[in-house]
């Protein structure tokens, strides 16, 4: 039988079975050592949690970090709108109405004279905290209550049901126009109060159904056999299973409350000035769109690329989220 051939003091293995087994065994050794593990795993093979491996599903979507960056960017602009606009959104001269795109002044002035640019940076603020506050608020007051009614059941079920159809049946906008009509204050809480009220069923009802599914699991099961409280089995068994499509309804929904505020600004019944918002900068320059477009585009492209941005963000948390897509 040949020897095998040598190259500078090195063998080569021969090939056969003998060397096919090398070969796996060589591979599974290599894939071992890699610090991901295989897939669906962490660190030394472990299994991954359903929020560590959606996290790690975001971190490779271009979808996820383009709409996060974006609404980063936002966040900062609202909590810091000097950074980027130093003038003041209320100072206007009109002498300069309507005028186009001058040095130090890029968007041009509006109807009474202000800068578009300035009141456009300054007018995230306004947007991004109407719809933060609603969706918590949505978000906190629906998981609780169908949270609640799922895991209890009974007549505080049904009660919720028929409730949830009665204010299902309420058009938002029409809701709108009643409700805050009446109310004379300048500040963003009424707005947030009617978004609120009018929101939470939704989120009700995708909690409530969350938690039927969870609470019907074997580990849930198994806890109420050892004496387990209902607050121990809604705690620290139900809830973490259930609450994430809240949370992909409410990333989605944070879009929408967004763009609610600028209608209902823009029909006049939302936010008033002096607040400085996109709906109501919309509302104004509306008449002047012929002669001059950019007191249109600017704040309306805003408010298009904000919804856009946290649309993304929830569709791209859902894909992460949803076993089913994967």
């Amino acid at each position: 039988m040949p020897e095998p051939s040598h190259d500078d003091g090195r063998a080569i293995a021969p090939t056969g079975a003998g060397g096919a087994m090398d070969l796996a065994t060589s591979e599974a050794e290599t894939l071992g050592k890699v610090p991901g593990g295989p897939l669906g795993t962490g660190p030394a093979g472990k299994p991954r949690s359903l929020w560590s491996d959606a996290w790690h599903d975001l971190r490779r979507n271009p979808v996820f970090i383009v709409a996060a960056l974006v609404i980063l960017f936002l966040v900062i602009i609202s909590i810091w709108p000097s950074l980027i606009a130093s003038g003041n959104p209320l100072d206007c001269d009109l002498g300069k109405a309507q005028q186009g795109s001058q040095p130090g002044h890029p968007f041009g002035f509006d109807g009474q004279g202000c800068d578009v640019y300035t009141r456009t940076v300054y007018g995230a603020r306004t947007s991004v905290t109407v719809g933060v506050c609603a969706t918590l608020g949505v978000a906190l007051l629906g998981s609780v209550l169908g949270g609640l009614a799922g895991f209890f059941g009974g007549a505080s079920d049904s009660l919720l049901s028929r409730l949830t159809d009665v204010f299902f049946a309420i058009p938002v906008v029409l809701g709108g126009l009643v409700l805050l009509s009446v109310v004379t204050s300048n500040t963003v809480w009424p707005v947030i109060g009617f978004m609120v009220l009018l929101g939470w069923p939704q989120i009700s009802r995708i909690a409530r159904g969350s938690v039927i599914t969870a609470k019907q699991n074997d580990y849930v099961q198994a806890a109420r056999a050892l004496g387990a409280s209902s607050s121990r089995l809604l705690l620290r068994h139900i809830t973490p299973n259930a609450v994430a499509p809240v949370i992909v309804v409410a990333t989605i929904a944070l879009g929408t409350y967004i763009s609610l505020e600028a209608t209902l600004s823009y029909l006049g019944v939302g936010l008033r000035p002096p607040t400085v918002s996109w709906g109501i900068d919309i509302s104004a320059a509306s008449p002047y769109i012929r002669n001059a477009p950019h007191m249109l585009l600017w704040p309306a492209g805003a408010l298009a690329v904000t919804v856009l941005a946290f649309i993304m963000l929830g569709d791209a948390v859902r894909d992460a989220l949803d076993p089913k897509l994967r």
